[in-house]
């Protein structure tokens, strides 16, 4: 469904645009991922709203079957990409599993600032950028998805999430629609 509205108090949550993860190879291309992403900060910052950069620094422990490749993490894969243009009123969230609220201080920052929608983006649609939204979803926030400023190492992934996720969890649509409902 494509977006409606956007609440007064609206946040942006950029999901891992960070040197590592937009190294990975995607279905559609990072950099255009990151232009759309700092499109949409841009737009935020201007109307005062809030901006929520979200870095993974690490994998949640346990076991599992599709263990991360082994090797030395470089020193700035965690590092938020330079694009962004990171500002001191932005909020940083830093995890350590797929989603940007489980063990993390992102609700309370959210709530802080009255929020009670989120606009997510960032890479990968079918691992961060959704479990974020999943969890936002339960945390009773609306939910919108910026289409075009997301992507995913798999395509079959990354439309399964777009065509069948993200519309029962809240509303989809382009940067530039989610930029003009920002007035």
């Amino acid at each position: 469904m494509p977006a409606t509205a956007l609440d007064p108090r609206t946040a942006l949550v950029l999901v891992d645009l960070q040197n590592g993860i937009v190294a990975l190879p995607t279905a559609h291309s990072a950099d255009d991922i990151v232009k759309q992403g700092a499109r949409l900060a841009e737009a935020f910052r201007a109307k005062g709203l809030p901006v929520v950069l979200v870095n993974v620094t690490g994998g949640a422990p346990g076991r599992t079957e599709g263990a991360a490749g082994g090797g030395e993490i470089p020193a700035d894969w965690a590092r938020l990409v330079p694009e962004l243009q990171q500002q001191p009123s932005d909020v940083t969230v830093s995890k350590q599993q797929w989603g940007a609220f489980y063990g993390t201080n992102l609700d309370l920052e959210l709530r802080r600032r009255g929020v009670t929608q989120v606009v997510l983006a960032g890479i990968a649609t079918s691992i961060g950028v959704e479990s974020t939204a999943r969890a936002a979803h339960e945390h009773g926030y609306h939910v919108t998805v910026a289409t075009d400023a997301v992507t995913d190492m798999s395509a079959e992934a990354h439309a399964n999430s777009i065509e069948r996720i993200f519309p029962r969890l809240g509303e989809t649509d382009t940067t530039d629609a989610i930029i003009a409902l920002l007035g």
